[in-house]
């Protein structure tokens, strides 16, 4: 079964995506900081949420 499919799991992929991206964004701030927009802008908003949940 897939995590798309499976409710838990898919809590856990965002979950872990988000704390993925906070963690590159404070090794590696430019990175993540120079894509705010588009698609690659969801790196950086999960960055802040996960900045602000700390």
């Amino acid at each position: 079964m897939s995590a798309l499919f499976n409710f838990q799991s898919l809590l856990l992929v965002i979950l872990l995506s988000i704390c993925t991206c906070t963690y590159i964004r404070a090794t590696a701030p430019g990175l993540v900081d120079r894509n705010k927009q588009g698609f690659l802008g969801l790196f950086f908003k999960g960055a802040r949420i996960g900045e602000s949940s700390a």
